[in-house]
């Protein structure tokens, strides 16, 4: 049985580039006034925002690569699989449900929470114990992985409870990291098979 089928490359290499590049490029769009210090990715795809499409179609394209890795991945557990998939279809809710005038909306703050927080705990769900599964699957790598994520995750709430001026750095970092676990996943795996 494979590890990875052949579309987990691609898709898993695709989300951060899709996701960062769909960031700088609508972030730079925008007026003098966005700072992705302070500012959310989110309000890059509000309907106030002049492109809102750049990042919409981003969000989209990052949740269908999820989706598509996931699929891709028999080598992990299928409730992480499942989780993965999850998290790629509460991040096409957010596009599908933007932040609205007052700054948020119930919609795009449940599609965001749920996406966020399947895609911080899939790396748990995924491992594998049995001897000669992968090492990356091994519970230590991918309660750790996970235990990362969360507090990535836990860093952008207290920020954004918080008022903080530090918001977009710390939903950047969050948004990064989950789109870059899956690909180094993928990598690891499809380098062992080539061994």
């Amino acid at each position: 049985m494979r590890s990875v089928a052949p579309w987990g490359l691609p898709s898993s290499l695709t989300a951060p580039i899709i996701l960062v590049g769909g960031f700088m490029l609508a972030a730079a769009r925008q007026s003098g006034s966005y700072n992705p210090w302070v500012d959310t990715i989110s309000a890059l795809a509000a309907p106030s925002a002049i492109h809102p499409w750049i990042m919409t179609t981003a969000l989209c394209g990052l949740g269908v690569c999820h989706i598509a890795t996931a699929a891709a991945l028999p080598a992990a557990a299928p409730l992480g699989r499942f989780f993965l998939a999850f998290g790629g279809g509460a991040t096409v809710g957010v596009a599908v449900f933007p932040t609205n005038a007052t700054g948020m909306s119930t919609a795009h703050l449940v599609a965001a929470s749920l996406a966020f927080g399947a895609l911080a705990i899939w790396p748990a769900l995924a491992r594998r114990r049995r001897e000669g599964h992968p090492p990356i699957l091994h519970p230590r790598v991918s309660f750790t992985a996970s235990a990362v994520l969360l507090l990535l995750v836990l860093w952008f709430v207290l920020e954004l409870v918080n008022g903080s001026k530090r918001v977009g750095v710390a939903e950047r970092s969050v948004a990064v990291a989950e789109a870059l676990w899956p690909a180094a996943v993928v990598l690891y795996l499809l380098r062992k098979r080539a061994l």
